[in-house]
């Protein structure tokens, strides 16, 4: 599947799970999360045997971070107190909406160029978050930095630009939404968070780094295990 389209179905579908879930009930939310999980499948099916493992192995991440950073230290919380059930397939198409926006034929022969424009302006709204923002934003400069550090030496230069786009227009849409609330400061109350972070899409570099060191030995051994039950039939 052209990237490009890859892009347009999976940011159409997080802005409508987006509205939808607004003001939804939880069996809502199920359904929801039963529809994300198909999309998702869906614009799998064409990737390959490495990219699938690696969206595997984000969704596996990006869950446990959910469940530790949302229920039990309440960093951010839902609506319900919980985290719906669309949101682990939802950190699979982001992710691939990410890899496929640094795909794209324009993005790679500009990469130099989108890189500097996702550093000035993370900047320019880390600066902001820090500095005039209603509510100071320690912990988006971090991220902001966790991206700057990722552009710079990290191997998946357009994933991390495509994630700047991404992750910033879920964020400030999610919250604008009432979907899910930042706390004014973390469980240490020492690191002040904007509502949202101004540069959640940092962790994302995080997530990629994860997918990259696991997902080539993780396939490895699935070919494996497949490879054994097909000749012992």
């Amino acid at each position: 599947m052209a990237s490009a389209r890859v892009v347009a179905v999976a940011m159409s579908w997080i802005t409508a799970v987006l509205l939808v879930d607004a003001d939804s009930t939880r069996w809502t939310q199920r359904g929801l999360g039963v529809g994300t999980w198909l999309v998702l499948i869906w614009l799998l099916r064409r990737e390959s045997p490495l990219v699938r493992m690696q969206t595997a192995v984000v969704v596996v991440f990006a869950s446990v971070i959910e469940y530790t950073f949302s229920p039990l230290l309440e960093v951010y919380t839902y609506r319900f107190d919980n985290v719906p059930m669309y949101v682990p397939p939802g950190h699979g198409l982001v992710y691939l909406a990410a890899l496929a926006i640094g795909r794209l034929a324009w993005v790679q022969t500009h990469s130099r160029f989108c890189a500097a424009a996702v550093v000035v302006v993370g900047g320019a709204y880390a600066t902001y978050g820090v500095t005039s923002a209603d509510r100071p934003d320690v912990l988006g400069a971090f991220w902001f930095l966790c991206l700057v550090g990722f552009l710079a030496w990290g191997p998946s230069q357009g994933l991390y630009v495509g994630a700047f786009f991404v992750v910033t227009y879920l964020e400030l849409a999610g919250t604008a939404l009432g979907t899910w609330a930042w706390q004014p400061v973390d469980p240490t109350g020492l690191v002040s968070i904007g509502n949202p972070p101004s540069g959640a899409s940092g962790g994302y570099g995080w997530f990629d780094l994860a997918a990259l060191l696991l997902a080539p030995a993780l396939l490895t051994r699935w070919k494996r295990v497949r490879g054994g039950g097909q000749s012992r039939r």
